[in-house]
């Protein structure tokens, strides 16, 4: 995946397009990623000991990975890969060729 968990994110479609984040968590097999402070969904809870009230909770939601871009020096980028002599592969960033960590 060209998404990685802790980096910032920008939303490009769907209903939070625009809103940007950090990536909390990332689901390779589901090919979705949860987003700090965007697509929040509502859970009703039942009582139980650590929630004695129960109620509602809200939480962030998955977004597909396609619905995500990188956010490198402020602007949205795609992420490339580049092989270097050493036989390493890094990614970089397509607008400006710079190396992303």
């Amino acid at each position: 995946m060209h998404i990685k968990k802790g980096m910032t994110v920008r939303v490009i479609s769907g209903n939070n397009r625009g809103e940007e984040g950090k990536v909390l968590h990332v689901f390779p097999k589901k090919e979705r990623v949860i987003v700090e402070g965007v697509n929040f969904i509502k859970r009703h809870t039942r009582p139980s000991q650590e929630n004695p009230q129960g109620g509602i909770a809200e939480r962030e939601g998955t977004l597909h990975v396609s619905n995500v871009m990188v956010v490198h020096d402020g602007s949205p980028t795609r992420i490339g890969y580049k092989k270097l002599e050493n036989g390493f592969k890094v990614r970089i960033a397509s607008k400006t060729g710079e190396e992303i960590n």
